[in-house]
């Protein structure tokens, strides 16, 4: 049963093969290039479940083919959709497979960097500062710098630095932000001195990203602060509190930025411009209705209408071509990676890396959460991608890191055991 299990397990790897056999049917698309391209992809993932599975003892066996899955989904969507992004994307996917290499085979030496909690929050603020400085406005988000050829998104990156401060800090600390100095109704906090940093951090985040237009980051920052808190202190106060902030600063940034107001008021009522500022809202619910339950087929919809489909908006690609089933099996693979990376958490004896693991994992989810809620019109739309399948390298290269760390700690924690 575990050899079958095993060899099950491989499956995502030849998912590529067989969507580059439906192409070829089609007679679309396929060049001699994107075949090699192919193959190459399939080799890529069989080559990185062997390797990983050999390097690190009793690592988890499922978070790995479950992104390679997704990867698969990204490959195909982009030659589906963007064919001249088809040989880039799969070159991001290749620096991703290295660094999770250096991820897991460094991982101590990563992890030690937990010690120095506040390192890690400054490292993070400079990163997401650096845009001030050295951004570049792409789309309408001054969230890139450009480094020669390359267009890098910091706060991909600065999200891990800050699931680490959060992690370090909440852990050293989690006894006194529970010590009820405070009381105030039914709120019980700890002494300023102690909520100060985590206030500053969450502050300076959210202030950078709302200036920056980065209104996605600004809601992934918050939620996951707002998460590893209360999974860290169980207490109730710190949720209330985060809800007063969150609705205070959202008002005050509404007052203030224009392209705040722009946003919900494309949620609220996108048929008031359909043409307009709302066309990829109002053009992306037309796809997803259009899909229905099994899909329009796939290469027989016109997701292609929607601007930046393969990026913000790749979801609503895979809806309209793969209906309401081809959505709940991307939407069950974010679930079965965040429950995976939970069990890791929940048997680590390490109290930081439990943290971590449980930040890791469930950022992921919520980062995937936003953007579908966003082109569902369930929330306003922040414009994050989909991890592991909308294009863009920085994006890619973070999640690996992320799902690196995940498998790292895991192995590293059964080792013990």
């Amino acid at each position: 049963m575990n050899y079958l299990k095993k060899k099950i397990l491989l499956l995502p790897s030849l998912v590529i093969i067989l969507a580059v056999c439906i192409f070829y049917l089609h007679n679309k698309i396929i060049t001699d290039a994107n075949l090699v391209i192919a193959a190459a992809a399939a080799i890529l993932f069989l080559a990185g479940l062997f390797i990983v599975r050999i390097y690190l003892k009793n690592v988890d066996n499922y978070i790995l083919p479950l992104v390679i899955f997704l990867c698969s989904i990204s490959l195909i969507m982009i030659l589906r959709l963007k064919p001249t992004l088809f040989k880039a994307q799969f070159e991001w996917i290749c620096i991703g497979f290295i660094l999770l290499g250096l991820t897991v085979t460094f991982a101590d030496k990563i992890l030690q960097f937990l010690d120095y909690p506040y390192l890690l929050g400054l490292g993070s603020i400079i990163i997401i500062g650096s845009v001030l400085l050295f951004g570049t406005d792409i789309g309408g988000n001054k969230n890139w710098i450009l480094i020669g050829p390359f267009q890098i998104q910091p706060s991909e990156f600065a999200k891990l630095l800050i699931l680490g401060f959060l992690a370090s800090y909440l852990q050293e600390n989690k006894n006194t932000l529970n010590l009820p100095n405070r009381h105030w109704i039914f709120l019980y906090l700890p002494p300023l001195r102690f909520l100060a940093p985590l206030v500053l951090i969450w502050s300076m985040a959210l202030l950078m990203f709302v200036y920056q237009r980065d209104l996605g980051s600004a809601l992934l920052f918050f939620s996951m602060a707002v998460m590893m808190t209360y999974a860290a202190t169980s207490n109730k106060s710190y949720l209330f509190l985060s809800g007063v902030f969150f609705i205070f600063s959202g008002f005050i940034s509404y007052m203030l930025f224009g392209h705040v107001r722009v946003r919900v008021a494309i949620w609220l009522n996108p048929w008031a411009d359909p043409m307009g500022k709302a066309y990829q809202i109002v053009q992306s619910l037309f796809a997803l209705g259009y899909g229905g339950v099994f899909g329009a087929g796939f290469m027989h919809g016109s997701p292609d209408i929607i601007p930046a489909v393969y990026t913000d908006f790749i979801f609503s690609a895979i809806g309209e071509e793969f209906g309401l089933l081809g959505v709940l099996s991307v939407i069950l693979t974010y679930l079965l990676i965040f429950f995976r990376g939970m069990k890791i958490a929940l048997t680590c004896t390490d109290e930081k890396y439990k943290l971590l693991s449980f930040g890791l994992s469930a950022t992921m989810l919520l980062q995937a959460f936003i953007i579908l809620a966003g082109v569902t019109k369930l929330l306003p739309l922040t414009g994050i991608t989909l991890p592991f399948i909308s294009y863009g390298g920085s994006s890619m290269t973070a999640s690996f890191i992320a799902i690196g760390l995940i498998l790292a700690i895991g192995a590293k924690e059964n080792n013990c055991a």
